[in-house]
């Protein structure tokens, strides 16, 4: 795509456009009829108000999730085309069949609820098998219409395995007993260990509020405010076009989850500023793309990829988004150097501050809104309960915005936040119900105690060979799959190898959930990349490569808190693997491992750049990164070897700089 072709169509258009090659979420019917459409709004408002409503009044859980999938499927088949050729205009004839369906599900368990948890015992009879295969096909549909063919052909995969898995072809490591239909779909359909299993549950309990959280942020503005607060911050500085992209895409990220969606939204405003101040094509959509795959690891939200990770390890939520501040701001630390260092080579300026919102302005018309946040955070530092939390923060959103004009929340806005919300968290529902499908066999059988022991065996007794292979699985999943039902995954088999190495389970759940996000812009299937390229018209895989450039800092923290865990801070010196309470380290110990690791980040962004306040030859990048190295390896010699190289190639540049001012 030339730039002369994105110049002559609409930015909007051109977004969409981009948005619908990259991201299957985006393809959504918008119907003429206006029954249809009020319809639709209507269960999708009923389905936003269930789970406040649950969330004070739960009910089993068995019965909980399936009508949390089954009104979400019947969402999605009214919602989303069989194909990109179907109509957008009319819902056809057999999606009311697929949405008949999707109700049925739930409505047999409903119904047959307490002879199934009584009578039965959950033991699956030929009826329950009936159901549960129309389930499990209206589930992989589901997904498929909205997340595209890879996980629902995973799910099948996993699926095919228990009726093949005693056979003699099977290779010894695989073999187990035979499994018949009942005990197969008894597992995925009458138990909560399979299609609604706990990443169901996290969707049901947690997720959803948050994404119905972010949806009312919306509705009131906060976009908007992120991005005019971002200008007015850093839009004038050097290189100011990209700064702001890396705030604002940072923040938004953390909020709605999507990297692809956030890098088309934020990116059709940030990228053609970045592009006119001098940066060019590949590295403008680099900077959107890596800016905004970060924010799924930046608290308080994390994209809603916190609370599925509390749920699977059973660590507290408030411990998880501690835990993950550090390794956020260092990873957007070295976006942002690379970023000014680069503006620093090229001679890149900022916008003049008087074509600029001022930041006083920004925060009288629309900073009452960062309040919600601050409750947020508020209440789940008090150890309020997670679902609870989000609810009271929705309602504090509402009452917020009423104190200005530019943000105030009529009963409209609140009925279409409702709205937007149920439609938002379509697409985690069905990745977390097809996902459910592989947790039901990894339960079923030993299958994931096999994978947990051959990469242990391929390791060869070595953490840092282990940690290689975990990060190369997580990668391949993350390639094909959204990063929930991929860190799901490798939580699941790849996450439990480390355990031998006894590395706390925190530690290594958030180390395979980082790379699992980060295959969003990794070539060869880097989306948000490519994203970043349509909106830029520079080459796709080029756009990859610089962004695996600018989140360098992302590819080695993993390993850093592997190692170093106060870097997570939480103190694991007398704890086991198991351990899901932390103490957490004595403050020198956070900051010193925070000083090291901020100037090692520096560093070695100035080292990629080849700048730091003039050129840096060969030999000056080679000695700057491997003093970057020797601050990020968390032992007291090699901080301090790296810490002299640093401050002396710092010096150094300081020194030619003014000599070259001077002359």
């Amino acid at each position: 795509m030339t730039d002369t072709h994105t110049q002559n169509i609409p930015a909007d258009a051109n977004a969409q456009a981009v948005l619908e090659k990259f991201d299957r979420e985006s393809i959504t019917r918008h119907p003429t009829n206006k029954t249809v459409k009020w319809l639709i709004a209507a269960i999708a408002i009923a389905y936003s108000l269930f789970h406040v409503y649950i969330t004070f009044n739960p009910m089993a859980e068995l019965l909980q999730r399936s009508i949390h999938v089954a009104v979400g499927a019947a969402l999605i088949f009214l919602i989303y085309p069989a194909s990109k050729s179907s109509s957008r205009r009319s819902v056809a004839w057999y999606d009311w069949i697929w949405v008949l369906l999707s109700f049925v599900t739930a409505g047999y368990l409903i119904f047959e609820f307490s002879a199934i948890t009584s009578t039965r015992g959950g033991i699956a009879n030929q009826i329950d098998v009936i159901f549960s295969i129309i389930t499990v096909i209206v589930v992989l549909e589901s997904a498929r219409r909205i997340t595209g063919w890879i996980l629902p052909i995973f799910a099948l995969i996993f699926l095919a395995y228990p009726f093949v898995s005693h056979m003699d072809f099977m290779p010894d490591r695989l073999l187990t007993r035979p499994y018949d239909l009942g005990d197969i779909f008894g597992q995925l359909y009458l138990k909560i260990e399979g299609l609604y299993s706990s990443a169901i549950g996290a969707s049901v309990t947690f997720i959803f509020l948050f994404i119905l959280f972010g949806a009312f942020l919306g509705r009131s503005g906060m976009g908007q405010l992120f991005n005019d607060l971002a200008l007015a911050l850093a839009g004038h500085k050097q290189g100011g076009p990209a700064k702001v992209a890396v705030i604002s895409s940072g923040f938004m990220g953390s909020i709605n989850g999507s990297a692809v969606a956030n890098v088309v939204g934020t990116g059709a405003f940030t990228i053609p500023l970045m592009k006119r101040i001098g940066y060019q094509k590949e590295f403008a959509g680099a900077v959107e793309a890596s800016a905004s795959v970060g924010g799924q690891i930046l608290p308080p939200i994390m994209g809603a990829s916190a609370f599925i990770m509390a749920e699977t390890t059973g660590v507290k939520y408030s411990t998880i988004a501690l835990a993950a501040v550090l390794p956020a701001l260092l990873y957007y630390l070295g976006v942002i150097m690379q970023v000014h260092f680069r503006a620093g080579r090229r001679d890149l300026k900022g916008i003049p501050k008087a074509d600029l919102p001022r930041a006083k302005e920004v925060l009288k018309q629309r900073g009452h809104m960062l309040l919600p946040i601050v409750a947020l955070i508020a209440l789940l530092a008090n150890n309020i309960p997670v679902g609870y939390a989000a609810a009271y923060t929705i309602a504090f959103t509402i009452v917020i915005s009423w104190l200005r004009p530019a943000t105030r929340m009529g009963f409209k806005d609140i009925l279409e936040a409702l709205e937007d919300g149920a439609k938002q968290s379509l697409s985690v529902m069905a990745a977390c119900a097809a996902i459910g499908v592989v947790i039901g066999v990894v339960n079923l059988t030993s299958f994931g105690s096999v994978v947990t022991s051959s990469i242990v065996t391929l390791g060869a007794g070595s953490l840092f060979l282990t940690l290689l292979l975990t990060m190369i699985a997580s990668m391949i999943l993350g390639m094909g799959l959204p990063s929930i039902p991929a860190y799901i995954i490798t939580a699941t088999m790849a996450a439990p190898a480390l355990a031998s190495f006894d590395v706390p389970i925190l530690v290594a759940h958030m180390f395979v959930f980082y790379f699992g996000i980060f295959a969003n812009i990794t070539p060869p299937v880097a989306l948000a990349a490519f994203a970043g390229a349509g909106i830029s018209g520079g080459d796709p895989m080029k756009t990859g490569w610089q962004s695996l450039k600018l989140a360098l800092a992302g590819f080695i923290v993993p390993f850093m808190f592997v190692y170093n865990p106060n870097m997570l801070m939480i103190d694991v010196a007398d704890a086991m693997v198991t351990t899901k309470e932390f103490l957490r380290p004595a403050w020198h110990t956070i900051a010193m491992v925070s000083a090291t690791s901020i100037i090692g980040v520096i560093a070695l962004s100035a080292a990629v750049e080849g700048y730091f306040r003039t050129q840096m030859n060969a030999w000056q990048r080679l000695v700057m990164a491997i003093g970057a190295f020797c601050l990020i390896v968390p032992e007291m010699l090699t901080d301090m070897v790296g810490l002299v190289l640093v401050l002396a190639m710092f010096a150094l540049n300081l020194k030619l700089s003014k000599s070259t001012q001077a002359a």
